[in-house]
């Protein structure tokens, strides 16, 4: 019985400090672009879009085609790269063990 109190003590300190990991990421950013730059989208470690930054020369209104295009690679590579940066986050917090359900 006495295993089990310690086993539920170390899943309530790794529950905090994936609730206190959480937090942090929120605050870190990371960046992609498409077009050779034209178009930069930020994402944070919560897999949201923070800015998204296009370029004037990009903005051709005989092609929106090509613009959405940018703003959708752009924007895929910052998720994955937000994705990508939490989960190594993740993964040196539990020490490499693959948990399910936390990513």
């Amino acid at each position: 019985m006495r295993g089990m109190g310690n086993m539920f003590k170390q899943a309530q300190k790794l529950q905090e400090k994936m609730l206190k990991l959480q937090e942090e990421m929120s605050e870190k950013t990371v960046e992609a672009s498409s077009g050779g730059g034209m178009v930069r989208a930020t994402a944070n470690g919560r897999q949201q879009i923070t800015a998204l930054a296009i370029d004037r020369e990009v903005v051709d209104p005989e092609d929106v085609e090509m613009l959405q295009d940018l703003i959708i690679a752009a924007v895929n590579d910052a998720l994955s790269r937000s994705q990508e940066m939490m989960s190594a986050e993740m993964s040196k917090l539990t020490g490499g063990m693959n948990i399910p359900g936390l990513m």
